[in-house]
């Protein structure tokens, strides 16, 4: 099972508070190997039907989204807590 576990912020940003700020999530287990990537490489990834779990308590799946903008981006998928799930990972 693919479980995401951390994440890394963009250079300019000091606390994420949008999954569009998040630059890149260490992924672990399942069939990727274990690493950093970046959102958009997840979000072709889940879009062709890859399944990454958050590691937050009911682990929620990682859905592609893309930005009014068109930025790649990777959320949680909804559920009856305000924030994304993605938001409450540690970073690194």
């Amino acid at each position: 099972m693919n479980i995401a576990y951390k994440l890394k912020r963009k250079p300019w940003c000091y606390i994420v508070t949008s999954t569009l700020e998040i630059d890149s999530i260490y992924v672990a287990g399942g069939d990727i190997i274990p690493g950093l990537y970046k959102k958009e490489v997840l979000h072709d990834y889940v879009k062709q039907g890859g399944i990454i779990y958050v590691n937050i308590p009911d682990y929620p799946k990682l859905i592609a989204a893309t930005s009014a903008r068109g930025e790649k981006y990777v959320r949680s998928a909804p559920n009856d807590t305000p924030n994304d799930n993605l938001l409450k990972l540690p970073c690194i």
